[in-house]
C-alpha cells in the first residue's frame, strides 16, 4: 500500500468522520510551505476526484493527488498524544529532514 494509517490514527479518523455525514474519507496531500519546504495536509472528504489515487487502511479511503503521491509515496500516518499536544504523525520515507518543529519536510 502507498499510504496507510495506523490503527490509532485510522480510529482519530473514524470519529471525526462520525460527525460529518457527509465524509466518505480523508485527502492527503502536501502544499509548499514551512521552514524546510513541504507541509503535510490532511482533510475529511466528501468525494474524490477520477484523478485520485484512493487507497484503503483500516477501512478509511485515504485519497491523495499524483503530484502529492511522489512524495508521500510508502508513508504511513499514526495519530500521537503527548501531554497536551495530539496530532498526525507521518513516517515518510522519502522525507530526507524535517524541521525542528515537525511541521514540514524536505525531499
Amino acid at each position: 500500500m502507498d499510504i496507510s494509517l495506523t490503527k490509532r490514527a485510522a480510529d482519530h479518523v473514524k470519529n471525526f468522520m462520525a460527525s460529518e455525514d457527509k465524509s466518505i474519507g480523508v485527502r492527503v496531500g502536501i502544499k509548499t510551505t514551512g521552514c524546510s519546504g513541504f507541509m503535510y495536509v490532511v482533510e475529511l472528504s466528501d468525494n474524490f476526484n477520477s484523478q485520485d489515487e484512493v487507497f484503503d487502511s483500516y477501512g478509511i479511503k485515504i485519497g491523495i493527488d499524483s503530484e502529492s503521491l511522489k512524495y508521500l509515496k510508502g508513508t504511513e500516518i499514526d495519530f500521537t498524544k503527548e501531554g497536551l499536544n495530539e496530532g498526525f504523525r507521518f513516517n515518510n520515507p522519502n522525507a530526507a529532514a524535517t524541521c525542528g518543529c515537525g511541521e514540514s519536510f524536505s525531499i
